[in-house]
């Protein structure tokens, strides 16, 4: 009887211990339920329901048709015009925006440079749809603030060029505006992390500041710059509400034409809607996968 006392005495502090480590789990897991349900309602199960209508037809019966349809001249176009415009904006904002974070944090230039930038970056990557649509027309439209001071002081008609705001060149010059503030936001953490030891062993070793860079700063760099512009190309891909408001229906890429289907009146096909956004999602899901294995590598690297 003594012993078994002694024995429960024993393990009384060990359940106690075990208790508080599984109330500390549970608070744990109720502290990410938002986030859970978040996914689960406005990610997952949305993707989930694309999958299924992208397999079935008007009458609810299994198809491939509408994965198919995807392979038409139409559409393939489509995607061939959002490609083009996600490739030269994200190339475009990924080396603007490297160019930017090198400058604000190894620059040596004054030290409010640097928390300016990133509060701008913070907002203008966020700065997207109707509004940045609205604003580049009353600046780069027919009738824009800049096109009629260039017309006025400098007598250069920028629309007698053959520039449109409404074309692929606007289209992509508009994405910049959110790509490169987004590119010196991801990158800004990989460029922190360069120590300076590395500039100084590369010196005492007689290398200048090209070979630094070129042979120890870019390799270092180069997954995190790779990673990040797939990441911007990603984030140009499925932006819809920046084209639609900026373009209409005059320019021909995936977005409009998945906003086409499911909402039109004249082109209206939500199964074929679903299978457009299927698509979109298997090649921004590729890009982001890849972002995610090159950062891996940068934080490896940098280790």
């Amino acid at each position: 009887m003594a012993i078994t006392e002694t024995v429960e005495q024993a393990g009384a502090p060990g359940s106690g211990a075990t208790s508080r480590r599984r109330a500390g789990q549970a608070l744990t897991w109720l502290g990410i339920a938002p986030f859970l349900i978040f996914a689960l309602l406005f990610l997952i199960l949305p993707t989930l329901q694309l999958m299924v209508g992208a397999l079935q037809d008007a009458q609810g019966h299994f198809t491939l048709n509408n994965i198919a349809r995807l392979f038409t001249d139409d559409i393939l176009g489509a995607y061939w015009i959002s490609f083009k415009v996600s490739f030269v904006s994200a190339a475009g904002g990924a080396l603007i925006g490297l160019l930017l974070a090198l400058a604000a944090i190894q620059g040596g230039l004054p030290g409010w440079i640097r928390p300016t930038l990133m509060t701008f970056s913070g907002v203008a990557s966020n700065f997207a749809g109707v509004p940045l649509a609205f604003a580049f027309l009353a600046t780069l439209g027919r009738i824009g603030l800049l096109t009629a001071l260039l017309r006025q002081y400098l007598d250069f008609d920028l629309y007698g060029t053959g520039f449109s705001i409404l074309s692929f060149t606007g289209l992509t010059l508009t994405y910049l505006y959110f790509q490169i503030p987004l590119m010196v936001l991801i990158v800004a953490p990989a460029i922190d992390g360069m120590k300076a030891e590395w500039r100084e062993a590369c010196e005492s070793l007689g290398g200048g500041t090209w070979y630094f860079w070129w042979h120890v700063a870019l390799p270092i760099l180069f997954p995190s710059i790779l990673g990040s512009a797939l990441l911007l190309f990603a984030n140009a891909f499925g932006a819809v509400a920046t084209a639609y408001a900026l373009t209409g229906s005059s320019l021909n890429i995936v977005p409009i034409l998945l906003f086409a289907q499911i909402r039109g009146d004249v082109l209206h096909d939500q199964n074929l809607g679903y299978a457009l956004a299927l698509g979109m999602i298997v090649v921004t899901g590729l890009s982001n996968a890849g972002y995610i294995w090159l950062r891996s590598r940068a934080e490896r690297g940098v280790a």
